[in-house]
């Protein structure tokens, strides 16, 4: 009875840490105080839990391509404001323009605050908390 209790606890801290770890706060990885823009190619929108992803390729200061991940809120937000992946993933393949802030360890990471696409539309999040996302 013993081991069987310890073997379930185990399994439920391991599965609590998992949890935990998995879901963070942007500030947490991102420089929340310190706003870029970044234009390029959106190349790919992963519509998947736990964050939407967003993958463009920019054009460097060298003229190098530089692959970004953009890391922006779950899908069930993005329903709950009236969006959907083929909203966004109308513009694969078209120049778009992102303003977010960047991964702490400088990486080719950000987090989306603002979204404007090819044709100057835009979706721009919300951070103030009320969950909505403006057109």
């Amino acid at each position: 009875m013993t081991r069987k209790l310890i073997a379930a606890l185990t399994l439920t801290t391991c599965s609590a840490v998992a949890s935990v770890s998995a879901h963070h706060s942007p500030s947490a990885i991102f420089d929340m105080a310190k706003p870029f823009v970044v234009s390029g190619t959106l190349t790919k929108v992963d519509w998947v839990n736990p964050h939407i992803d967003l993958m463009l390729d920019a054009k460097a200061a060298d003229g190098s391509i530089e692959s970004w991940k953009i890391e922006s809120q779950p899908p069930s937000w993005f329903r709950h404001v009236g969006l959907t992946r083929a909203d966004i993933a109308k513009a694969i393949g078209q120049t778009i323009t992102v303003t977010g802030v960047r991964a702490r360890d400088g990486s080719r990471y950000a987090y989306l605050m603002k979204l404007t696409f090819a044709d100057g539309n835009s979706i721009e999040l919300d951070r103030g908390g009320n969950g909505e996302a403006k057109p």
